[in-house]
């Protein structure tokens, strides 16, 4: 196999009439997902014609058509690159300027959305004097070379006899999608992944979990998130259904318990402030869930105490804490739940994936041993390094980062190697298992989500009245504090700021005013001083 789309035909082969993706609205068979998809990606071809292997931003709810519109972007020979319908304007217009995809294919609810933010990209992109306004009618047609194309409007009958020729020269190494994650700079950074990565990954996910024709996903994570990849693609192999929770359930827990028996939901891949929510509200108290068998999750540290919840009252599922960033496909480390843990004890990261290789370097630059201290049960802390098919491309359009992060293996000076730095810091416990210390650097990991907070003081910038700032996160309180000096602002004016401009994950939790900001021996502002002072759980 060297083609994501043989997961879709192989399984519409199989199970034609089986739901493949769906909501509480309906949803698509493999038969009418593979349908759909390949005159989706007929329409492309006919629409830009002759661009291959390019970027195709995609704007859309998160609904079953989504799935046919991405993998419609794959037929046509190109990559898919998922916009959030919610995210800020401006972060929309960052990645497309970093991206200058090929087209925007989106629909009636978001096509006006999808042309402002186009134009705005072409004005960034062209000389200030050089940009004449445009007539409504202009931009209705096309914006420079990035063009809208609206799904309510697609050719059904456009001709699907060109497909056969662009999979005739798509190869493994082919990119099938680049997924935007947070940039120190305030500029996103697209990790782009490839066929090969998507089924090496996969084929792991699929034997470790037993993912078969009678798995039944419930999907909360969006998909522009990496933890996406995996249900949706291990749905898509195997012939199984992937049902889309609505996100409104997470804040009302009884509908969700409700959804979850319905549609009698048996595995689950959700980040732990997910599962959190049915522990703090105790809800098996109120309803059970017979049918779920595997409760999986990533994205963040998953406390034990809400874990320990959820296997007293299911204590026959299978529980898998999953880790790895998004440059890995998804995942690169392991750990089925096999032992008792206190409410205070750290769940292990656990070993590497099948085809999938991992390392630790310490400071020194050799590899760090696990042998553990006796005295504290734990082996020297050092940076995780994965190798193999699991690894990414690269960064789109950036090499500068790339080059920082995917490095010749350290450990093999004799043939050419790329491995992935992933900035984690790890050690060994007494059963040879890695453990999470921390973010080697300043980027964090908050409500799920990889964060720089970089490009959260990159916002910062527009704010007027304020000389100097910088961001902390507080990991005993699971905060983002925005710390600055300058004219003082109200707490609600400093917040509806940041949220013109990011997501509302990487929204600042706490805003201090100082009079005068600390630095360092080199003149930077001194991050540990302002940590240790604000931080600390306050």
């Amino acid at each position: 196999m060297k083609n994501i789309l043989e997961f879709i035909e192989n399984s519409a082969a199989r199970y034609p009439d089986k739901l493949a993706v769906a909501d509480e609205n309906g949803g698509l068979t493999y038969s009418q997902l593979e349908s759909f998809s390949r005159k989706i990606g007929a329409w492309i071809l006919a629409e830009i014609k002759g661009v291959r292997n390019k970027a195709i931003a995609v704007l859309l709810d998160k609904k079953p058509e989504s799935v046919a519109a991405y993998m419609g972007v794959v037929y046509s020979g190109n990559f898919y690159v998922v916009l959030d319908a919610e995210m800020p304007k401006q972060r929309a217009e960052s990645i497309l300027a970093a991206l200058r995809p090929a087209a925007i294919l989106t629909d009636d609810l978001h096509v006006e959305l999808a042309k402002d933010v186009a134009y705005a990209v072409k004005k960034m992109a062209e000389p200030q004097e050089a940009v004449a306004v445009s007539k409504e009618g202009e931009r209705n047609c096309c914006i420079d070379e990035i063009k809208v194309l609206d799904l309510d409007e697609m050719d059904v009958d456009a001709d699907q006899s060109g497909l056969d020729g662009v999979r005739a020269r798509m190869i493994d190494t082919d990119p099938v999608y680049a997924l935007f994650t947070s940039g120190s700079t305030g500029v996103p950074k697209g990790a782009v992944v490839s066929h090969s990565n998507i089924i090496a990954y996969i084929d792991w996910y699929t034997e470790a979990f037993g993912i078969d024709e009678n798995t039944v996903f419930g999907s909360q994570t969006p998909f522009y998130f990496s933890m996406s990849v995996s249900d949706l693609y291990s749905t898509l192999k195997n012939g199984a259904t992937l049902y889309i929770i609505p996100k409104v359930y997470f804040t009302f827990p009884m509908k969700l318990m409700e959804f979850l028996n319905t549609y009698k939901i048996n595995t689950i891949y959700w980040v732990p402030s997910a599962l959190q929510i049915v522990a703090n509200y105790k809800m098996f108290q109120y309803a059970k869930l017979p049918e779920l068998k595997k409760v999986l999750f990533a994205g963040e540290v998953m406390p034990t105490r809400p874990l320990n919840y959820w296997r007293e009252n299911l204590p026959d599922a299978m529980y898998a804490n999953l880790f790895g960033p998004t440059e890995t496909t998804d995942i690169c480390t392991y750990y089925v739940v096999n032992r008792e843990f206190a409410d205070d004890e750290p769940l292990p990261m656990g070993h590497a994936c099948n085809n999938c290789d991992v390392f630790v370097l310490g400071e020194d630059g050799k590899e760090v041993s696990p042998e553990v201290d006796p005295e504290t049960g734990f082996s020297c802390e050092g940076e995780l390094y994965a190798r193999g098919s699991f690894v990414a491309l690269g960064y789109y359009g950036n090499a500068e980062k790339t080059k920082e992060a995917f490095v010749q293996n350290p450990l093999n000076p004799n043939y050419p190697e790329l491995v992935y730095k992933t900035g984690d810091l790890v050690k060994y416990n007494k059963y040879g298992e890695l453990v999470y210390v921390c973010r080697k650097d300043y980027q964090i990991k908050h409500m799920g989500y990889r964060i720089e907070l970089g490009e959260i003081e990159a916002a910062a910038g527009a704010i007027e009245g304020i000389r100097s700032y910088a961001c902390i996160y507080d990991d005993a309180a699971d905060k983002i504090l925005f710390i600055y000096e300058g004219k003082k602002k109200d707490d609600a004016e400093l917040l509806n700021a940041f949220k013109a401009r990011v997501p509302h994950y990487m929204e600042p939790n706490r805003f201090i005013r100082i009079t005068s900001m600390p630095h360092n021996a080199n003149g930077k502002i001194d991050r540990k001083k302002l940590k240790a002072e604000y931080a600390q759980g306050k």
